[in-house]
């Protein structure tokens, strides 16, 4: 389509962030195609969810917190996240009739005429008042860069494309990374591997007891001030350590999680720390994390010197019209709620001050 069409709010990407700002638009008098589009470049509901490993069942989902106005109830633990996550958001979208319009791709967004924002898209463009980002960071998975990466003859893979333990039958596998995923892999691969190897860049963290409110409210707060400096974000696991769960006890007590320092090099056989110390690997697994997917907003310039967004709330510092939900401090699933009602009431108020007075 070659005609710019215009509506007040573009929202990119429909998983939780996304979906919680639509909902909250639709109830405070937006009218989906008319006022407000969400675009998601998925091919279906579910955002990231979609996309996670069959043998990650909802029993193992860690605080999959409800959208708004609508529980998840009913979900058989057993069932893969990615099924139960699709179908209660596919429900959603149907339920609070959201329109989602996919598989759009948002190519880059810029400064348009009139004080309003261009998107431009496979599907087109629009051009709109304000703009809310929830793109979370699936698609921007991180591979950190070591001397002889390129020589290893064994497989490379990061969780991003993990499809579950049966295919490393009896083979070799290190696993990089002290979060949860890199836990859970190496718990589901023991029974399966010939032997696997854990290596973290930093000692990993067990929390002990519950984490209650106040220790929640501490750990966003830690994320939030990096975000407010206009630095990268860290996730919110990074600060609060890890749940120290039976599978975890488990793990611990069978050796299974029996962490090693990060290795200095990979060679063509496995890794190697400058001890002498050598690893020897079929595959190595990367469960390093990921970073915002933000780089079609570079036209709009809206980084920082140390690398990131700085945001105030959910609003970008360097320009109002644009906000950022599930990124930084709001990217868990009860955060995503929260700033999805923020970024929407910061909007009404943006768009209401640029109201023509009437005579």
């Amino acid at each position: 389509m070659n005609h710019t069409r215009e509506v007040e709010v573009v929202v990119i990407g429909a998983g939780q962030a996304g979906l919680a700002a639509a909902h909250h638009l639709r109830r405070t008098g937006f009218e989906p195609e008319r006022d407000f589009v969400v675009l998601d470049h998925s091919p279906g509901p579910g955002g990231a969810w979609q996309f996670r490993w069959p043998s990650l069942t909802y029993g193992k989902v860690h605080g999959m917190h409800a959208l708004p106005g609508m529980e998840l109830t009913g979900a058989d633990p057993a069932r893969p996240s990615a099924e139960v996550i699709g179908e209660y958001f596919a429900a959603y979208e149907e339920t609070f009739d959201l329109r989602v319009r996919r598989p759009v791709d948002v190519r880059a967004v810029r400064e348009g005429t009139g004080g309003r924002l261009l998107v431009e898209t496979s599907d087109g463009a629009w051009s709109t008042r304000a703009l809310i980002n929830a793109t979370g960071t699936w698609d921007r998975p991180f591979w950190p860069r070591y001397p002889g990466q390129e020589t290893f003859r064994g497989r490379q893979l990061h969780t991003a494309r993990y499809a579950g333990p049966e295919e490393f039958a009896g083979q070799r596998v290190v696993v990089v990374g002290g979060g949860a995923s890199g836990t859970q892999h190496l718990l589901e691969l023991a029974p399966y591997a010939a032997a696997t190897t854990w290596v973290t860049r930093r000692p990993p963290v067990f929390r002990e007891g519950p984490f209650d409110e106040n220790a929640g409210r501490a750990a966003v707060a830690l994320v939030e001030e990096r975000v407010r400096r206009g630095l990268p974000p860290k996730s919110v696991v990074s600060v609060t350590g890890l749940p120290l769960n039976d599978a975890i006890r488990a793990g611990l007590e069978s050796g299974v999680l029996d962490r090693l320092p990060m290795f200095d090099r990979i060679t063509e056989e496995g890794v190697e720390w400058a001890d002498g110390r050598r690893v020897a690997a079929d595959v190595i697994l990367w469960a390093t994390g990921f970073r915002p997917v933000i780089d079609h907003l570079a036209p709009l310039h809206l980084r920082e010197a140390g690398g990131g967004i700085r945001v105030e709330g959910t609003r970008a510092v360097a320009d109002p019209r644009v906000h950022l939900v599930g990124y930084g401090p709001s990217a868990s699933t009860i955060g995503a709620n929260r700033a999805g009602r923020a970024a929407v009431r910061d909007i009404r108020r943006l768009l209401a001050e640029q109201e023509p007075v009437a005579a």
